[in-house]
């Protein structure tokens, strides 16, 4: 019930997001525009369309390569690798709050563009993006709350520490096939399975939370890349999408497993992250003729939205993903493997943020 709850909620906000979007016109703060070889609206429009094939591509192979090889026994959620992999996926995801979405924000809402009074006289990116992580705390707070109390109450129970026998066949996985059998049984079973279904609550909520995060990010990254005339801007930024969400993907990708979703819950997922920028870039292309990247209104609402979706990344990337595994009981049992996933978390930041130079 919290995961279709919360499905229609991401729904809504993504069609909320289309609709503001639309409503940027060019008005206001004229930028001045040279004449120079860059600008080209037909050439543009020709890299656009590869843009939205290419990144579209990349975002599925991205973000269904851990759900594809889950059959593979080396990459199995239990294995080392895959927590050095998701790792790795974790600080592209943290790199992309910090190097990208937060400075793009900063940038937008200290634009001269905007009047003095008041995005000059205060830190609205920082304020959003404090908000936002709170938010996100919340959030993750009170769904992994009412998805345990409807456990509960769906079998009949509400004491927090009885034994609960899933009714949903997405649980099915957690028991591992056993049933119980006689009062004896489930007291000596009781706090594992608990543990387990909370276990498998709390990566359902990252995962859908995460997705959100990511969702915001990618509309407002395609707007802009889907209005952009500048062909030298256009190719590296397409070369850096597709790196950043094709390992972005990674990420959400070993959230969603974990999440041990139905199949078609998950293609909602995948369909989403993969689906965001390149709808994105087809909005840009749309409001081209009426879009200015030096318009109060575009600066605002996409450096708001920006702000927005960095407090909720970085919340997520340091909290859900990379807090949870380095301070679990895989990662604390082994030094040698904690030294792996920090290089990989090293590694993935670094490379996401090399990507900021030219995205």
């Amino acid at each position: 019930m919290a995961s279709k709850n919360f499905q229609t909620i991401l729904f809504t906000f993504f069609l909320l997001i289309s609709i503001f979007t639309t409503q940027v016109v060019s008005e206001g703060c004229e930028a001045e525009e040279s004449e120079n070889h860059c600008v080209n609206k037909k050439y543009a429009l020709t890299l656009k369309l590869i843009a939205i094939a290419a990144i579209l591509v990349t975002s599925m192979i991205g973000v269904c390569l851990p759900l594809i090889t889950r059959s593979i026994p080396s990459l199995h959620p239990d294995k080392d690798i895959f927590v050095i992999v998701k790792a790795f996926a974790s600080g592209i995801i943290l790199s992309t709050g910090f190097m990208h979405v937060l400075p793009d924000s900063f940038d937008m809402l200290s634009s001269s563009c905007l009047p003095e009074d008041p995005w000059h006289k205060f830190p609205f990116t920082g304020f959003v993006a404090m908000l936002s992580a709170i938010l996100t705390l919340m959030v993750d707070s009170i769904f992994t709350s009412y998805g345990s109390w409807k456990r509960r109450s769906d079998s009949g129970s509400d004491q927090p520490n009885s034994v609960v026998v899933p009714n949903d066949t997405e649980m099915g996985a957690t028991n591992n096939g056993n049933a119980f059998h006689g009062h004896a049984h489930s007291h000596s079973h009781g706090p594992k399975v608990e543990d387990a279904e909370q276990q498998l609550l709390r990566y359902r909520v990252i995962a859908m939370v995460l997705e959100l995060g990511i969702v915001v990010h990618s509309v407002v990254i395609g707007l802009s890349l889907g209005a952009s005339m500048n062909t030298c801007t256009i190719k590296p930024l397409v070369a850096a999408l597709c790196f950043h969400q094709m390992f972005e993907g990674m990420g959400l990708g070993g959230s969603i497993l974990q999440a041990k979703f139905k199949f078609m819950k998950n293609a909602i997922m995948v369909f989403f992250f993969s689906a965001t920028t390149p709808f994105g870039i087809v909005i840009g292309v749309i409001l081209s003729s009426v879009y200015s990247e030096n318009d109060p209104k575009s600066l605002i609402i996409e450096g708001l939205l920006n702000a927005s979706s960095a407090g909720l990344l970085i919340y997520m990337a340091l909290v859900d993903l990379l807090a949870q595994d380095f301070m679990g009981t895989k990662m604390q049992g082994s030094i040698k493997l904690q030294i792996k996933g920090y290089v990989a978390v090293l590694l993935g930041a670094g490379g996401m943020a090399l990507m900021a130079k030219w995205a």
